[in-house]
């Protein structure tokens, strides 16, 4: 099956407060974008709003993946990665659920991605930014970018955000079976593994705004595992074979 243009991986568990509004803000910033959904079988059942949706609003561009359980946001991402090459896509994005990437910026990476194979929306260059953080996030944040890149040897500013755009030949280059990381730091994995390949790399500002329903899925068994996984990238030698 060929699916050309651009695909929307999001991710969601406990999403039904949000993912109507976001779907409906997607589709009138970027009329041409599909939207897959990867859904952990969400206890508020956000997989039946999305089902809805399939049908009602936007047939043949929203499609739902729906998993057996919370399996975690790497595997999450790593399932609809796969499932995008499998229909050929041309781009594929990640984006969080809760608004705190705001679909306004897909025209800009679009058109971005047109000379770079990965697109990173970056908190950290002139124009971007957080809103609604507390000095010991903002801390926590711009700490762990700086640990990953140094450690990393890495240039990019922001390496732990989850707004993406990947352009296909990046995903075939790596393989996604041998990808490690599971919480925030798959973030990072992906981003040093596409540099470990030679691919080009550029940020364009995103402001991060704090999400507005529902809860944070940052707990600190994922800060943990980021702070460890960075070394492990490190010292693994096969990434950049």
């Amino acid at each position: 099956m060929t699916v050309a243009g651009h695909l929307i991986i999001i991710p969601t568990y406990n999403e039904s407060d949000n993912i109507e509004k976001l779907l409906d803000l997607i589709s009138r910033t970027d009329p041409a974008a599909h939207v897959l959904i990867v859904d952990d079988n969400s206890p508020d059942r956000t997989y039946e709003i999305v089902e809805r949706l399939m049908h009602t609003s936007y047939p043949g561009r929203l499609f739902l993946l729906k998993r057996a359980g919370k399996l975690g946001l790497g595997t999450a991402y790593i399932a609809g990665f796969k499932w995008a090459l499998a229909r050929d896509y041309d781009y594929i994005f990640e984006m969080d659920a809760d608004f705190s990437h705001d679909p306004k910026y897909l025209p800009a990476f679009l058109a971005a991605i047109e000379k770079n194979d990965l697109v990173l929306g970056s908190r950290y260059v002139p124009g971007g930014g957080v809103k609604n953080w507390g000095l010991l996030r903002k801390f926590i944040s711009r700490g762990g970018s700086l640990y990953a890149r140094t450690i990393l040897g890495l240039s990019l500013r922001d390496l732990t955000g989850g707004f993406k755009c990947f352009r296909r030949q990046v995903l075939e280059a790596i393989d996604l079976d041998s990808v490690k990381s599971n919480g925030y730091s798959f973030q990072i994995e992906m981003t040093y593994r596409a540099r470990c390949k030679g691919f080009r790399i550029c940020e364009t500002p995103i402001v991060f705004e704090d999400r507005t329903a529902g809860k944070s899925k940052m707990s600190r068994k994922i800060f943990l595992e980021a702070v460890l996984m960075v070394w492990k990238l490190r010292m693994d030698s096969s990434i950049s074979a």
